[in-house]
């Protein structure tokens, strides 16, 4: 980890995560758009019953929203003790939601609901889930950063700044799970 100096100014490394959020939006809003086209061109969508995993698995990233929500505010009152646990948590969450994805995507495969296939709405699941996962990859990657960052003794804005980046990404990634499973949802 680098040091931060005196005269750190986090907007431009805060605008750089915005940009990705905005940038992957547009992924994920291509990805359905290109999904939607697909549907109305053959008259149906994918056509399946969404694996139960993907409800848990929707309530378990909720849940973890909600922890990493509560260790901002754990830190913003200097109890980092409890900033910790409710790190560690969100993190075993973020675990579990990824676990919980590829035992849904295992069960489409013990289904027949292969990623290659001649229906390429059930591909679609495949892809919008796995390039999700690198969010999620990606997100476990910030909220270590921001729980190695708890345990140094480091500086207070330092230690918010990581904090605020880890959340920004990881209410995003919620969000866009969210948005995605409704869509499947509704879409089939």
């Amino acid at each position: 980890m680098e040091n931060i100096p005196d005269t750190f100014d986090p907007k431009p490394r805060k605008f750089i995560v915005w940009l990705f959020v905005v940038s992957s939006t547009i992924m994920f809003g291509g990805f359905t758009s290109y999904y939607l086209v697909f549907a109305a061109s053959k008259g149906k969508g994918h056509g399946l019953v969404l694996p139960d995993a993907f409800i848990y698995s929707s309530l378990v990233i909720l849940a973890s929203s909600l922890t990493l929500f509560l260790a901002s505010k754990a830190l913003k009152k200097l109890n980092f003790s409890l900033e910790r646990k409710l790190l560690w948590i969100t993190m075993i969450l973020a675990i579990v939601f990824g676990v919980m994805q590829f035992n849904a995507l295992g069960s489409m495969v013990r289904t027949g609901a292969t990623l290659v296939g001649n229906n390429a709405a059930i591909s679609f699941i495949y892809v919008v889930s796995g390039v999700h996962l690198l969010h999620i990859i990606a997100g476990v990657g910030l909220i270590i950063n921001a729980l190695a960052g708890s345990y140094k003794n480091v500086p207070a804005a330092q230690s918010q700044y990581k904090m605020e980046i880890a959340s920004i990404f990881w209410h995003f990634i919620d969000i866009l799970w969210i948005y995605l499973y409704v869509f499947l949802l509704l879409n089939r």
